[in-house]
């Protein structure tokens, strides 16, 4: 089942690094940005990861928790974290359960072969449970901050 825009997340369950387990009961009160991406340790992964621990404090301070989401396992993602300095958690969704559940999972072309990838996408979930904005197939210049103003513009209307 795909989450759609203004309903509640079908429930799920996911690892993430650090022991935390996501399921949409388990943020319950808290915003969620959800972003997935292609593969640990490569050059626009690495950005966007960068982009989003820079921003961290400001997610943090809007009531906000980051979730990065991508098929490497959690050996992987444990070292992406390490080397980046990461203060957020990242999913290994080593089955693809999530990925295909928001629809991210797409055919790309790579040095002239057809390769089944992830598509550069972040979701933003609000206190309730309820996907607020997607944005998908993104150009990682400037998104973070895009993110980021959704997010306080959904506290805005909490308030």
């Amino acid at each position: 089942m795909t989450p759609a825009l203004n309903k509640p997340l079908p429930d799920i369950e996911a690892l993430a690094t650090g022991g935390v387990k996501f399921t949409p009961q388990a943020f319950l009160g808290k915003v969620v940005v959800l972003y997935f991406y292609p593969k640990d340790n490569t050059p626009g992964c690495t950005t966007e990861a960068m982009q989003f621990r820079d921003h961290h404090k400001d997610f943090q301070k809007a009531g906000a928790v980051v979730l990065g989401v991508s098929r490497d396992n959690m050996a992987s993602h444990d070292k992406f974290k390490q080397n980046l300095e990461l203060p957020f958690e990242l999913i290994a969704d080593t089955e693809e359960k999530l990925c295909h559940m928001f629809g991210v999972v797409k055919n790309k072309i790579m040095y002239g072969k057809k390769v089944k990838g992830i598509e550069r996408s972040t979701f933003l979930i609000d206190a309730q449970g309820i996907l607020r904005e997607e944005w998908r197939g993104i150009k990682v210049a400037g998104h973070v901050e895009e993110v980021l103003k959704a997010v306080k513009s959904l506290k805005k209307e909490a308030a």
